[in-house]
């Protein structure tokens, strides 16, 4: 039976995000993740969590200017110096909150850019911050993004990204299979889970279309692609990244017949 974990920057957005922690598993969660945790005191959230009795499930490396479009920097070569930096610093929060898990971003090339050379940069610091996570006891995932939310964004393909950990060849870098992702670009989404099931160190999900929760009225069969997880033997966490429709709580009537949306468990 699948674990599902709050998205605390796309879910409760009714409060502010420390007040996110209890909202969570007031509504029955008892794992959370996020995007960036970086303008907050560390300290604070391990609070905020532990006072939830939530576990830390994942949260990405720092995307840079987001406002300005900047999307990561993984792969990009002129911004080596600045992934590294970066990272360390994700690495540290990490550590701090107890994080097993760090998406990598890879990043959007500039035009015209080299996509070999973006790669053997993107494998090469993968291989880089992959040491320096391993005696941390954490696993660095990457994660495809389609291209209709995320034009340009180097990794968009599940396929390109087996090749990538394929070459980066440490098996605590792994893939971040994204349902919603994988529906948006190329569809066939439970075939690439059963084909590259043993890279997924994480999977995620939203409605499509709409990135609204995937009920019902969305065009994903869940019944069908969770008990397929199940079958394939995952043992991880679902991370519900989506935008509710209106309130965070009324939209959960997908998830009632696994135990959230109706309470705290006791």
């Amino acid at each position: 039976m699948p674990r599902f974990a709050a998205n605390l920057s796309m879910m409760f957005q009714e409060m502010p995000f420390l007040e996110r922690f209890a909202a969570a598993a007031e509504a029955g969660f008892t794992g959370v993740e996020f995007l960036f945790p970086y303008e907050f005191d560390k300290a604070e959230i391990v609070r905020r969590r532990a006072e939830a009795g939530l576990a830390q499930i994942l949260f990405n490396s720092p995307p840079g200017d987001w406002a300005a479009g900047e999307r990561g920097s993984a792969a990009l070569p002129q911004k080596r110096d600045l992934f590294r930096q970066q990272f360390e610093l994700a690495l540290d929060y990490a550590v701090a909150l107890a994080n097993p898990r760090i998406h990598v971003m890879a990043g959007i090339p500039a035009p015209g850019e080299n996509s070999q050379a973006c790669e053997s940069c993107f494998v090469e610091n993968l291989r880089w911050a992959g040491e320096l996570a391993r005696p941390r006891g954490i696993t660095l995932l990457i994660e495809p993004l389609n291209p209709v939310d995320m034009p340009g964004y180097f990794l968009s393909s599940a396929d390109q990204a087996a090749g990538i950990l394929a070459a980066v060849a440490l098996p605590h870098v792994k893939l971040q299979y994204d349902i919603y992702h994988q529906q948006m670009s190329r569809g066939a989404v439970a075939d690439t889970l059963r084909r590259h099931f043993p890279l997924i160190g994480h999977i995620q999900v939203a409605g499509v279309p709409g990135r609204n929760e995937p009920d019902e009225s969305q065009e994903i069969n869940l019944p069908y692609l969770f008990g397929l997880i199940d079958e394939l033997g995952y043992d991880g966490w679902i991370g519900c990244e989506y935008r509710p429709r209106a309130g965070t709580l009324d939209g959960l009537g997908w998830l009632k017949s696994y135990g959230i949306g109706q309470g705290k468990p006791k």
